[in-house]
């Protein structure tokens, strides 16, 4: 089975040199360094130029979060002010922009973001946390727990019924957007259970043949979008009007109609940032 393009925020980011994070000499020694540099944000996000490339400023005195290496110089970020996550949707227009190779430093740096803005308190005695491991942990000096960044795993999956493919529309998305269906694995799941699950609850079909097809970030607030595809069983299709606005057979024109952006598609396809285009597209190149 040919493997679909590399999604968007999946490229290779920065090395992040993991053993520097466990010594703060080392990453102060950073700081100082000519070529270190920390991200500029705005409006809860990583900021972009007009290229869409990130921008980046002189290191302050206290930066917590080392992200990496980039071709050797030191990156940092800060942790932008505010408690709640940053919405997707608001962020669907930066998005657009952003360049594919900036991609994954933004994914990781808004998720770390995401991340420390919702656990500034320790979850076993309630005290206080403050960054450590250069950002990638919390340490609570009250009991001395460390707590570690974790991603929440989602299955996003394509479903094929006779040359059709199975799409949906949740209610929040803009008018005539149509999108994999998806759903968080649960505790106790695999990654095949969870697409079996989540494609009998919300369009009540039965599949068979799940395979695994790519995997990408997405840092609203900190997902991975594991991507799969599956073979219904039929197509009778029993939505759940609760999950779904609305779900449909598509046509192999239909997809290629919708991904190429004329006005008379069949629905309008989902943005390029998102993993659920880059199965669309591997769908219509032939994806068996």
């Amino acid at each position: 089975m040919p493997l679909p393009p590399k999604p968007f925020f999946a490229g290779d980011g920065l090395d992040r040199a993991d053993p520097l994070r466990a010594d703060p000499d080392a990453i102060a020694k950073l700081r100082e360094q000519p070529d270190a540099r920390s991200l500029v944000w705005d409006n809860g996000a990583p900021r972009v130029d007009e290229q869409g490339r990130l921008l980046w400023q002189a290191v302050a005195d206290e930066v917590p979060v080392f992200l990496g290496l980039e071709d050797g110089a030191p990156r940092f970020s800060i942790l932008p002010d505010g408690t709640a996550p940053i919405d997707a949707r608001a962020h669907f227009a930066l998005l657009s922009m952003l360049d594919p190779a900036q991609a994954p430093i933004f994914a990781a740096a808004l998720s770390l973001a995401n991340w420390h803005r919702r656990h500034g308190y320790c979850s076993v005695c309630g005290a206080m946390t403050q960054p450590n491991r250069g950002g990638w942990s919390r340490e609570c000096g009250a009991c001395g727990n460390e707590h570690y960044p974790r991603v929440d795993p989602v299955v996003i999956m394509l479903a094929e019924h006779d040359g059709k493919l199975l799409l949906g529309r949740s209610h929040h998305y803009p008018p005539g957007r149509y999108s994999a269906l998806a759903g968080f694995v649960e505790p106790g799941e695999t990654i095949e259970a969870a697409v079996a699950r989540e494609l009998k609850e919300e369009a009540g079909i039965e599949v068979a043949d799940i395979r695994y097809l790519a995997s990408q970030p997405w840092p609203f607030p900190s997902s991975l979008m594991i991507g799969a595809h599956s073979r219904a069983l039929s197509d009778s299709l029993t939505i759940d009007r609760n999950e779904l606005d609305d779900a449909r057979w598509f046509s192999r024109d239909e997809v290629l109609g919708a991904l190429a952006g004329g006005e008379a598609s069949a629905f309008q396809a989902p943005p390029r940032s998102a993993i659920a285009r880059t199965l669309l597209e591997a769908w219509v190149d032939g994806l068996k």
